[in-house]
């Protein structure tokens, strides 16, 4: 008897296999739409609107429109204008680097200095918390406008105490060679935002740490270099890629001052050209939207804009793949 039921179930067992694995199958396509079904949200917001303005941006790119007609196939002809003719899109591409090396550094620069600052301040530090956190709150347009005004050349406060001391005063807004150092500054100014996130991650580096290191007599500055940066690291590199995906999109505060410093406040028959004086202010968003909304030239905007999206993602990529030596490692 036992010679015949062996055979039986061992021709029975490879006839049980397909089976199994349909199981498997069915519940590994159960598992995905479950997966699929909660990451929806998701995926619909990011179609719509990622995706889906991306691609539309990238087909206009080779085409002629001007938002009336319907659009006509050019090839590389926008690229090659925007590339070759277009006289403002170099200045534009400078200015928006330099606004991303220098206004992004001396951000992060600042905000990492006034978060130690007060974290090692023993009374008041309250007070002086909100101070620097409330130019933070200032609407961009209404910040803009003040700072325009205290550095205007000839009756602002700014340079008449410069020149009370015997400082030469720079025209600032006004000179080609001082917009983008006081649109820094005017950056500089409104840091309140990291400031509260660079306090939040030094009062999360263990104190332990810092009591190791004063017993082994390391000075100040080593404490910072070994102990407070490989701790803060990640804020750090989070500040610096918000920093620059921000300079990408700077838009608001150039625009304005450039036309409150020019005289040209708006109105009924007012012409504007953006990035006075002598396009030092000129940044690319500004020439998407003079190309888009002013010329109604949308396939070389949207030329522009894919430039801005290719550097924001560029300089995310370098920042990511070189965090280590941006802002060391816990070595």
């Amino acid at each position: 008897m036992s010679t015949d039921t062996l055979p039986a179930k061992e021709a029975a067992a490879p006839a049980a296999a397909p089976g199994g694995q349909n199981t498997l199958r069915a519940k590994r396509r159960r598992n995905a739409l479950r997966t699929a079904l909660f990451m929806s949200p998701w995926l619909i917001g990011f179609g719509f609107f990622f995706a889906y303005p991306l691609l539309s941006t990238l087909y206009f790119s080779f085409m002629r429109y001007d938002g009336l007609n319907p659009p006509t196939w050019r090839g590389l002809e926008n690229w090659t204008y925007v590339f070759s003719d277009m006289p403002k899109f170099w200045p534009a591409m400078q200015n928006t680097l330099w606004l991303a090396v220098v206004m992004v550094s001396c951000r992060v620069l600042f905000g990492l200095g006034i978060g130690l600052l007060i974290t090692k301040i023993k009374t008041g530090a309250g007070v002086f918390r909100t101070l620097f956190y409330l130019p933070y709150l200032a609407p961009p347009v209404a910040a803009t406008l003040a700072f325009v005004f205290l550095l205007n050349p000839g009756t602002g406060p700014v340079n008449s105490l410069l020149e009370a001391v015997g400082v030469p005063a720079p025209s600032w807004f006004n000179d080609a060679d001082w917009a983008k150092p006081a649109l820094t500054v005017l950056a500089v100014w409104g840091v309140g935002d990291l400031m509260v996130i660079f306090m939040a991650a030094l009062l999360d580096v263990p104190k332990e740490q810092y009591e190791a290191a004063e017993l082994d007599g390391a000075s100040p500055w080593q404490r910072f270099r070994y102990i407070t940066l490989p701790n803060i690291s990640p804020i750090v590199l989070f500040a610096v890629v918000t920093g620059i995906i921000g300079a990408m999109q700077y838009y608001t505060q150039p625009i304005v001052a450039s036309k409150v410093a020019s005289g040209v406040m708006g109105g009924s028959g007012a012409t504007f050209q953006p990035g006075y004086p002598d396009d030092s202010t000129l940044t690319l968003p500004q020439l998407v939207y003079s190309l888009g909304f002013s010329q109604f030239n949308y396939g070389a905007a949207c030329v522009v804009a894919l430039v801005l999206f290719a550097l924001s993602m560029a300089f995310t990529a370098l920042l990511m793949r070189r965090r280590g030596g941006l802002i060391g490692s816990g070595d």
